[in-house]
């Protein structure tokens, strides 16, 4: 039998008896060995680069639920840490950061921010060296135009927050501005994903969270042009490990997506519709995209769409997945319902 991960054929274009299964934040408040662990730590940026208390909240729903990958426990708002802005969170307001440091300075500590974050590759060789080799291993980063918009605002946009109203006005009125922040972020972020696949990560994603709303010219300019520069600087670095995109909220672009970014597979979220997801596995294989909420609720509805989506794309390269994070509030025997529905366990 094959070792190579099941997510990792699927990405070069496989369709498989199965799809392979593993939901985003799997690692995380519904598991209460997760809540004791975190209990550990004095903050939750002290949590993600604490090598062995990460690779132990990465391995966690591993040990318990057998997922087909893991991934590791980080956060996407390391990378404006590395590159020398104050980032922290607040108890029930999220994450705050401080005053936003001169592209200058920030260009400086750009090739460093791998090394900056070596704590996170330290993660990923723990959890490699524990993880059976039939289980995919997965890096992550935020993608540019997600990081600036905290880096822009300081993470404390409450006018138009879901639409990212601040850095989205920022991109309008101060496009040059923007546009130097996104750069410099290409370039780090190229770094620190490429920390992470020398550390072992089998492959790599990049987290899109607010693509939303996005009209097409700002698409272009904020999405797709900086995550072909992103792709293009990893693999100049010699990273040859497969890469997912995630442009959350943007069901419209997915195809467009998956034609212009050299990426290997697509994340798709909730909103995705059925039809639409098969013009997208047309083009590249796909990824998602179950709701939250239906993984809360839980009973029949939750086995209906479990079985729409196998009918919808199980007949080509799909890796099961939910359209965003799994909450903090689901009950593990749903997870468990999902995993025995698509064949899992």
């Amino acid at each position: 039998m094959s070792t190579t991960p099941s997510l990792i054929r699927v990405l070069r274009g496989e369709t498989l008896d199965r799809p392979p299964v593993w939901f985003m934040r799997q690692a995380g408040r519904y598991l209460p060995e997760y809540r004791k662990l975190r209990s550990e730590a004095p903050d939750f940026i002290a949590f993600c680069l604490n090598p062995e208390m990460a690779a132990e909240a990465t391995m966690q729903p591993m040990r318990r639920f057998g997922f087909d990958a893991a991934i590791v426990f980080a956060d996407i708002l390391l990378i404006p840490q590395a590159l020398g802005q104050k980032v922290w969170f607040e108890t029930g307001e999220g994450p705050r950061l401080g005053e936003l440091p001169s592209v200058e300075r920030m260009r400086e500590l750009t090739a460093g921010a791998g090394q900056a974050l070596s704590q996170v590759g330290e993660s990923l060789s723990r959890v490699r060296a524990e993880l059976e080799p039939h289980r995919a291993l997965i890096g992550f980063a935020g993608a540019p135009w997600t990081v600036a918009t905290y880096m822009l605002d300081g993470g404390r946009d409450t006018i138009g927050k879901g639409e990212r109203a601040t850095a989205r006005s920022y991109a309008y009125a101060e496009p040059e501005k923007v546009d130097e922040v996104l750069a410099i972020l290409v370039e780090a972020t190229a770094h620190y994903l490429k920390m992470q696949a020398d550390a072992g990560a089998d492959a790599l994603k990049i987290f899109e969270s607010w693509a939303e709303g996005l009209p097409d010219d700002l698409f272009e300019r904020l999405v797709l042009k900086p995550h072909q520069a992103l792709i293009a600087r990893v693999r100049e670095l010699g990273v040859t490990v497969p890469l997912i995109g995630f442009p959350r909220g943007s069901a419209l672009h997915a195809d467009r997506y998956a034609r212009d970014v050299d990426v290997q597979g697509v994340a798709l979220d909730t909103a995705c519709s059925l039809e639409r997801g098969r013009e997208v596995q047309k083009i590249k294989p796909i990824q998602g995209a179950l709701d939250p909420l239906l993984l809360r609720v839980g009973g029949a509805a939750l086995d209906r769409r479990v079985d729409q989506l196998v009918e919808a794309w199980g007949s080509g390269p799909w890796i099961f997945n939910l359209g965003h994070g799994i909450l903090p509030d689901v009950p593990i025997a749903h997870v468990e319902q999902v995993l025995k529905r698509i064949g899992a366990q």
